[in-house]
């Protein structure tokens, strides 16, 4: 029952991180990624849910996530999942997209759980490649994957809604927390620096984002801490940089959204070579 989580990059995969993990109590809480979570099911069941929907991805099923959406991730049986997930940039993506004809936009899929048994062979055939450090076979299989999942699954993004004076406060709040993440206002403060009542600009925030203004703000600090952390600076002073109270506090936040460690995550940003990070 020994979880592990495998993260690495590839110089030969660019824009793209790369995770091979097994987890059985690890939950990763509410979280969005800056570009698409892109996952093979190996064994088990993941239970995730996206944008208030529960789904389960079983074996040998491809996961879908598009960038800034809302999401979840925990065992859906008692023994856990593996998967091997890659997360391609949106510039990723859309120059593929671009490639293949498509019209310009960032790409968006529309199913988040798919049985697709030739592009999950493939998905699996490509991550391995680039575990092992084969450059050609890796960048060769994953354009090839990347185009056939836009082919295949792909479709325009939707519009989005407007959300008239409300969302002008939701606009507001977001950068006021872009701004201070050391030192957050509060709810009331927050509210009253966009013009809004509290409880308004909080069910406004949340139907806007996913998410409530304070988790907004924890996956703002753990993204900042991701380019922090591939600089090179030391996660102590990263957590501190970012707001967090000590580098547990940056590690425990880190792992619930990353799936790693810091530490783990700075060896693999910091050098492209594969590397181990296991949890009992």
């Amino acid at each position: 029952m020994k979880e592990q989580a495998h993260f690495f990059r590839h110089p030969a995969v660019p824009e793209t991180d790369l995770l091979k993990a097994r987890y059985v109590t690890h939950r990763f809480s509410r979280h969005v990624h800056d570009g698409y979570a892109i996952g093979l099911i190996v064994t088990g069941v993941e239970e995730f849910d996206y944008r208030g929907v529960t789904h389960r991805a079983g074996a040998g099923e491809l996961v879908l996530v598009n960038p800034d959406a809302v999401h979840t991730g925990q065992a859906g049986v008692p023994g856990g999942w593996s998967y091997r997930m890659l997360y391609p940039s949106i510039d990723a993506l859309a120059g593929i997209a671009a490639e293949l004809g498509a019209p310009y936009g960032t790409p968006h899929f529309p199913e988040q759980v798919v049985r697709d048994d030739p592009v999950a062979a493939l998905l699996g055939r490509a991550h391995q490649a680039a575990e092992r450090g084969d450059a050609l076979a890796a960048s060769t299989l994953s354009r090839t994957l990347f185009a056939r999942l836009l082919i295949r699954h792909g479709a325009p993004r939707p519009p989005a809604a407007l959300l008239g004076e409300g969302g002008r406060a939701v606009r507001e709040a977001r950068d006021l927390l872009h701004e201070s993440l050391v030192d957050p206002p509060t709810l009331d403060d927050l509210a009253g620096a966009v013009g809004a009542r509290p409880f308004a600009l909080l069910r406004a925030f949340k139907e806007a984002t996913g998410l409530p203004p304070h988790a907004y703000l924890t996956s703002l600090r753990v993204r900042r801490a991701r380019h922090l952390l591939e600089s090179g600076m030391r996660p102590a002073r990263v957590a501190a940089e970012v707001g967090f109270t000590d580098q547990a506090h940056l590690t425990r936040h880190f792992r619930r959204i990353v799936g790693v460690p810091p530490a783990a995550y700075q060896r693999a940003a910091g050098t492209y070579k594969t590397g181990d990070s296991s949890t009992a």
